[in-house]
């Protein structure tokens, strides 16, 4: 399986494009006076967690909406939503147009499908490629949101990618996670920023 490099909203790039060894286990903590951020990576798994002054539902309404995944990814590797129909059931195929510049092309595509969704408090997907007779393939690694409420108006949000489902031919040549942290907060404080009620980057039903 030959797999492209992208970004933090779906794909992983080869090795190369992250040196070095996965990180140790380690704790970082960041706040101010809005929001409260951390994020942490041990062996399989890397997350990042923020709270936001958004009720639930609309953050859950943004991340099922395709159309807004370029303007959340942290890395600027996503273009544009291929499928856009909005994320409502589990087995949904997803495709985004992508970029990055150690891509033999440049330009790809990834097809994700759809792997947890339970509105308005999870969503997640698994990046893969559709091959030229139409099959999809997936390497295993996931994407996951998980929204607990804090209130009407406050939810804590934490994005994880996970690899902990890649076969070991797969990790041979693709290095993990093939970013930093800092890539998740920075998504989730994009994700913040569209979300907000005062947001006119988005709306229900755009």
């Amino acid at each position: 399986m030959r797999i492209p490099p992208t970004r933090p909203m779906s794909f992983v790039s080869p090795r190369g494009l992250h040196g070095g060894n996965v990180p140790h286990p380690r704790l970082r903590e960041t706040r101010d006076e809005m929001t409260r951020s951390v994020h942490t990576v041990d062996q399989e798994n890397v997350s990042a967690t923020l709270t936001v002054a958004v009720p639930a539902a609309r953050v859950f309404a943004v991340l099922a909406d395709p159309a807004t995944h370029s303007a959340i990814d942290g890395t600027g590797w996503v273009q544009e939503s291929v499928d856009r129909a909005p994320l409502t059931e589990v087995g949904q195929i997803f495709r985004m147009d992508m970029y990055h510049a150690n891509h033999p092309n440049g330009d790809y595509q990834v097809a994700n499908k759809v792997q947890v969704l339970d509105p308005p408090r999870a969503i997640g997907w698994l990046t893969g490629q559709e091959k030229d007779d139409g099959h999809l393939e997936f390497g295993g690694w996931l994407w996951r949101y998980d929204l607990a409420p804090l209130g009407p108006s406050e939810t804590e949000v934490t994005l994880t990618y996970d690899w902990s489902a890649v076969p070991q031919p797969i990790r041979t040549y693709i290095q993990f996670p093939p970013f930093g942290p800092e890539h998740l907060t920075n998504s989730l404080h994009h994700l913040a920023e569209l979300a907000a009620p005062t947001s006119q980057a988005w709306k229900p039903g755009d």
